[in-house]
């Protein structure tokens, strides 16, 4: 499979999880001659019913299959997306919902990018006494098979905050750091819950969490090197356990 054709089927992953549901799953496989896949396969259906993090992996997979088996199937199924959601041109939310909501911002300007699915954006609080930290939250991605980037390591607006907001869209999870309070993070991550991002959060004091937001398990760390060890690891495992 070349570079082309991988970036093509991500697309059509990418619309599938905006917008499919059970029945559009059904008429795809009618149209293609692959209901028996579909409907046999062990986790794509049944991720979607149930909401479940890894259905985005699923349907990469189901469309792999088609590809290595068929691949006049998927210019069938970009067809049958163009014809049924012909307004899409973004996609938001990891998460299949079954309510859907169209949102037009006159703060931020939507990018023209898409998701990116080994891109993990850090919100955090950029002082010296974090370096380490920030260290150790980009090995623990490396580890994981990420890469991640925060607001200063990027600058292509003129706006620090549109950065933010584009790097918050084009990234597959956001990691946020409470630790202190500090009101960037709490509205940076109110973007994120809000573009359907999943958000890990990290804290070294439980207390530093909103009271609207102590229901999210949160990683805590000590800043210490015992600590970032600690941290380094737990990170790399729930990295791995949300891409699954």
């Amino acid at each position: 499979m070349d570079l082309e054709q991988g970036k093509y089927i991500i697309e059509l992953k990418n619309r599938i999880v905006a917008h499919f549901d059970s029945a559009n799953w059904d008429e795809i496989g009618l149209l293609t001659g692959y209901s028996d896949y579909i409907s046999q396969h062990p986790r794509l259906l049944r991720s979607l019913s149930w909401g479940d993090e890894d259905y985005a992996g699923n349907v990469l997979d189901a469309l792999m299959v088609i590809a290595q088996k068929n691949k006049g199937a998927l210019t069938t199924i970009e067809s049958y997306l163009n014809e049924n959601f012909p307004d899409v041109t973004q996609y938001i939310s990891a998460k299949p919902s079954q309510k859907k909501i169209t949102f037009a911002p006159n703060v931020f300007q939507i990018p023209d990018t898409g998701v990116e699915s080994d891109l993990v954006a850090v919100m955090m609080p950029i002082r010296a006494e974090f370096t380490d930290v920030y260290t150790t939250i980009k090995q623990g991605c490396l580890v994981a098979g990420f890469r991640c980037l925060r607001a200063d390591d990027i600058w292509d607006e003129s706006s620090i905050i549109q950065d933010i907001f584009n790097l918050i869209f084009r990234a597959k999870i956001i990691i946020v750091d409470f630790t202190g309070k500090n009101p960037n993070v709490m509205y940076e991550t109110g973007i994120a819950h809000t573009l359907g991002k999943h958000v890990i959060p990290l804290t070294q004091s439980l207390d530093d969490i909103p009271f609207d937001m102590v229901h999210h398990r949160a990683l805590k760390y000590f800043p210490n090197r015992e600590g970032l060890a600690s941290l380094e690891t737990k990170l790399a495992d729930k990295l791995k356990r949300t891409s699954a």
